[in-house]
């Protein structure tokens, strides 16, 4: 049975802050904690925060040497190759709802590509990162869930081109797949973060830096998070290390575009570009989102099953995400029901006498909601005769008028050179956990 996934994060978020202590003292902790001393605790919730290093990492907690200890340990037990062993003891349906969900299958963005490159003759999803099955018995194909997906085919150049040898999922392989959940993703300033849940729940700096107080870790060493936490309170950056290509829709967020040839014009130093180099790429600043502007992160609109997903297996993000503008700004003949285009409740909405308050996931602030239906009957003349007109609110999506702007591909050209061997996403990136891939059975994909 497919359980409400608001559940944990309810129960989570008034637990989990920034400023967590050193981990507490635990027999089973003492090899460990004799190297890594003054490391933070996992968790300020009660169950976690009194696991012991080797429930998730495994190893031998009471070893002497950090050779013995590390033995058989995983740097990374949120990983989703052993995640059934480590977060899905106690999170079951998040784990599984998470290994069939958008952001672990990459459906969205394979089976767009396939169809422009001519390898498909359906908009629609066939393959996906890694090959997954909905087997729960619960399939709404009227909501367009599917079955099960197939594994991404691999590209052989030595072959005719057809529907399962295209070159477009060589280009897939290696350029677009860095972003799936069973990956940590590209290695660089600005898209450092860890596969599996952690590439949510522990929030990495832009410079992939250690910032917390184990002695053992190095603090100029690249990819580690900021600290050992486990949050559900993610900044905007923590996605835009995800989101910053495709779609651009974390960068446009808060309002930066990569420049022209990737190079900025602004510098204070003549002959110098400007900025900081993010996701390979300098940045021009433009205009952010009115929500960015107001404070709000990505988390404060979008759930836990936008993120997580519902359990199905689904071909595109419209069919999958659950939140939409109307849920919280009302429409024009009623004010919001408190609940997402789902009708599942919006925890961190209510009604305060006539007004709409949101309250921030990150910072608790509240904040009041403009009305669709106030705007409309009390707003500009401007807004009045704009959302006034029956289509506009009939057949339009709101940031069909209200995105300031957006970024544009026109004119990208992507350079195929089969003399080189493609470093895929999926198969041959390292992953951060101790076991290997061919010691997983997945050595040949």
């Amino acid at each position: 049975m497919k359980q409400s996934f608001f559940y944990f994060l309810i129960i989570i978020t008034s637990f989990l802050l920034f400023g967590h202590s050193a981990v507490a003292a635990n027999p089973e902790d003492a090899g460990c904690l004799s190297c890594h001393e003054g490391i933070e605790q996992i968790s300020d919730v009660p169950e976690m925060a009194e696991l012991a290093c080797v429930d998730c990492h495994k190893g031998n907690g009471k070893a002497t040497t950090a050779e013995e200890g590390h033995k058989g340990m995983w740097a990374n037990p949120a990983d989703f190759r052993v995640i059934e062993e480590t977060c899905g003891g106690c999170h079951e349906d998040h784990v599984s709802n998470g290994k069939k969900s958008l952001h672990a299958t990459m459906a969205g963005q394979i089976s767009g590509t396939r169809y422009d490159w001519n390898a498909q003759d359906t908009r629609n999803a066939i393959y996906a990162a890694y090959a997954i099955e909905d087997n729960d018995g619960d399939v709404p194909e009227d909501k367009g869930a599917l079955k099960s997906l197939k594994q991404i085919p691999v590209y052989d150049p030595s072959k005719p081109m057809s529907y399962t040898n295209s070159p477009g999922d060589d280009y897939l392989r290696d350029q677009c797949l860095r972003c799936h959940l069973w990956s940590s993703g590209h290695e660089r300033d600005g898209d450092y973060r860890g596969s599996g849940c952690i590439a949510c729940h522990m929030v990495y700096s832009d410079d992939g830096t250690y910032e917390g107080n184990d002695k053992a870790i190095p603090k100029d060493q690249k990819d580690r998070p900021k600290v050992h936490v486990i949050t559900t309170k993610i900044p905007s950056y923590q996605c835009i290390h995800c989101h910053n290509r495709g779609g651009r829709t974390g960068v446009s967020y808060i309002g930066t575009m990569e420049s022209d040839g990737y190079g900025s014009p602004w510098s204070t130093e003549p002959g110098k570009k400007g900025g900081k180099k993010l996701h390979g790429k300098y940045y021009n600043h433009l205009t952010a989102d009115v929500h960015y502007q107001k404070g709000m992160e990505c988390i404060d609109c979008h759930t836990s099953q936008d993120l997580h997903g519902d359990g199905n297996i689904y071909s595109k993000k419209w069919q999958a995400v659950e939140i939409e503008c109307e849920d919280c700004h009302g429409t024009a003949d009623a004010y919001s029901s408190l609940k997402s285009s789902w009708g599942n409740p919006l925890e961190n909405l209510k009604k305060d006498g006539s007004k709409i308050i949101l309250t921030s996931k990150m910072d608790g602030k509240e904040r009041e909601v403009p009305q669709t239906k106030d705007s409309i009957t009390k707003g500009s003349p401007l807004a009045q005769a704009a959302m006034g007109i029956p289509s506009h609110m009939e057949k339009m999506e709101c940031y069909a008028c209200h995105a300031r702007w957006a970024p544009q591909c026109y004119g990208c050209h992507t350079q195929q050179d089969l003399g080189k061997k493609s470093n895929g996403w999926i198969s041959t990136r390292r992953h951060f956990n101790c076991r290997t891939e061919k010691e997983q059975g997945l050595s040949n994909v």
